[in-house]
């Protein structure tokens, strides 16, 4: 069977392109290998099909196969599908985590403990000023005038941090309402979500593998895994459907290709921890609930005593919230003792007990508590970051770019590219020399 001296060339020429798509995709690594989200591309290089010789051995009498060269059949993404399963799953939770640490570092805050403007401090201040007014009952002592001035902070105290914990509730409500509102990040991104999944569907059907697509695909995957729980299915096409929180977020039969907004039915992640936040059963609420009823305890307590035969309310008795707590007293009606007479401050020292009993327990009991949720939630935010930071180190093992390794590349397909022109210019001296110096045959 003949074999042209042009197979040579052929042979040649798919090198010196092979080697050439190589050395572009290494330098498109090398580009890209600090963007966020891109997985490294590899050349995949494999001999063409064998032209097959018949009877090219005189011994065996089997024919023989000729290699034509090389071919660049895909460009290969690497990337490990488990590892992002993983990595979504743990970051939903460090989603969850740093939503609760955020909210309640700042209801710590709010209690402001242990600190001298706190309520703790502001309490033993005011059980000390009716100490002080049962050692000077007097009418005009300046006792009562301190006595009222402590009570006063101590109800704007209350107020205030009662004030801080309902706007920690309405600020994770309005969180959740601008991440899942028209024109937030869940509308964005699926939005633009769909949009891939019709342009890596048409390139698919054409025969293309759309690599960078596909990254940006799966880093707003990765992106909306923080926010609730997310699960995806890939069909025939390339374009995938994402569940989102116990609802279909992006599905291609769908029209536009996603629906949004959807009511999420198990959303997990940020946007659960939010809801959670805000819910009255929540933290922040809860906590406002029981020092509801720490102010509750003071006021009863104290206009009890204070109110007795021929006596006054202390504290406005319709304040029975940390919002409404208000001091009615003035220091001209201040008790000081029963019976009226000046002098007299059984009344006083009766308040003055009341240090250190329900009302200094369950306010303590609750700053603890407080205290101990955040260390709690501060440890699961610390595990679950470290869970993730090793999670996408074990990812871009995987998909990262080294530079190093990719000159190193750059090099060995440099030599193919060099190897190939040698083997091209040597083949066109031969038929140079072939076609131009053999001189006349057959004459």
């Amino acid at each position: 069977m003949p074999i042209s001296s042009f197979m040579g060339l052929q042979t040649s020429l798919r090198g010196l392109i092979a080697h050439q798509q190589a050395m572009n995709v290494t330098g498109h690594n090398i580009a890209n290998a600090n963007t966020v989200g891109y997985s490294r591309q590899e050349a995949v290089l494999t001999a063409m099909r064998a032209l097959s010789v018949p009877a090219n051995s005189g011994v065996t009498g089997h024919g023989a196969q000729l290699g034509t060269g090389v071919d660049v059949t895909q460009i290969r993404r690497i990337r490990d599908s488990f590892l992002d399963l993983q990595f979504r799953t743990e970051n939903m939770q460090l989603g969850a985590a740093a939503a609760k640490t955020n909210s309640l570092e700042q209801i710590e805050l709010s209690f402001g403990e242990p600190s001298d403007d706190g309520i703790n401090m502001l309490l033993s201040r005011f059980w000390s000023a009716w100490s002080a007014l049962a050692s000077a009952p007097e009418t005009d002592s300046a006792a009562r005038t301190a006595l009222v001035r402590h009570a006063n902070t101590l109800a704007t105290a209350f107020q205030s941090v009662h004030e801080q914990l309902t706007q920690v509730a309405a600020q994770a409500r309005s969180e959740f309402d601008a991440i899942t509102g028209p024109g937030g990040d869940v509308d964005n991104w699926a939005r633009e979500l769909a949009q891939l999944n019709r342009t890596i569907a048409h390139a698919v059907t054409v025969g293309q593998v759309p690599n960078d697509l596909l990254d940006r695909r799966d880093f707003l995957i990765d992106r909306l895994s923080e926010l609730a729980q997310v699960s995806v299915t890939e069909d025939r096409t390339g374009a995938v459907r994402v569940d989102f929180g116990g609802v279909t977020l992006v599905d291609p039969a769908a029209a536009g290709g996603y629906t949004w907004p959807q009511t999420l039915t198990r959303p997990g992640g940020k946007l659960g921890a939010l809801l959670d936040l805000a819910d009255p059963t929540g933290p922040a609420l809860s906590y406002r609930a029981r020092l509801d009823a720490v102010v509750a305890d003071l006021v009863t307590s104290v206009n009890a005593i204070h109110s007795g035969p021929g006596g006054v309310d202390f504290f406005d008795p319709a304040g029975l919230t940390a919002d409404r707590i208000a001091v009615v007293a003035t220091a001209a009606t201040v008790v000081a003792g029963s019976g009226g007479g000046d002098g007299r401050n059984d009344i006083a020292n009766a308040i003055a007990q009341l240090r250190g009993g329900s009302v200094d327990r369950s306010y303590s009991a609750l700053v603890s508590e407080v205290g101990s949720d955040v260390k709690q939630v501060l440890s699961t935010e610390a595990i679950q970051q470290a869970l993730v930071d090793a999670l996408e180190n074990r990812r871009q093992s995987v998909q990262g770019v080294s530079p190093d390794e990719e000159m190193v590349n750059m090099v060995r397909f440099q030599r193919g590219y060099q190897a190939s022109s040698r083997a091209m210019t040597t083949l066109d001296d031969m038929l140079d020399t072939l076609i131009n110096r053999t001189g006349k045959v057959g004459l």
